[in-house]
């Protein structure tokens, strides 16, 4: 490549032969860094490379501070679930939508148990209701194979 395309502070920009180039780079004791090689001419920036690489590596670090892990639990109740169960998982349901992860509540029909799926549903519906303080309903109840599931994401604290 004999010409590139200077970009960047502390330099007129446009087209400069690559000696050149390098001259410039370096009179500022800094490096010479292609930024876009596809382009014609390619263009390059006079910057320095390793502080450069130590600011990416920084900011990736913070976006990945700032993103959290999304954790799903499992609460799995029978379509025939009694009360002193129901209240048990009930609580187990909201310690985890109050910790921030997401819930998945499923009733698992067994053999025939599946011309009970009304039970189900309106169980799963139930629970959503005494939820309803601490997490919102992201997908109603579906039947899929012998389970129906339902999904709960924690409500956002003000």
């Amino acid at each position: 490549m004999p010409e590139v395309r200077l970009v960047g502070e502390n330099v007129e920009p446009g087209v400069y032969k690559t000696s050149e180039a390098l001259r410039l780079a370096d009179e500022f004791e800094l490096d010479l860094v292609e930024i876009s090689p596809n382009a014609e001419p390619p263009v390059c920036k006079i910057m320095d490379y390793k502080k450069f690489l130590y600011e990416q590596k920084r900011r990736e670090k913070e976006l990945k501070a700032k993103s959290t892990q999304i954790t799903i639990k499992e609460i799995r109740f029978g379509p025939q679930t009694d009360e002193h169960d129901y209240e048990f998982k009930k609580k187990n349901a909201e310690k985890f939508l109050k910790e921030g992860s997401k819930l998945k509540a499923f009733v698992f029909f067994k053999g025939r148990s599946i011309i009970y799926k009304e039970q189900g549903q309106i169980l799963l519906l139930r629970l959503a209701q005494d939820l309803e303080e601490v997490g919102k309903v992201e997908a109603m109840p579906v039947l899929e194979g012998k389970r129906m599931i339902m999904f709960i994401t924690p409500k956002k604290k003000k």
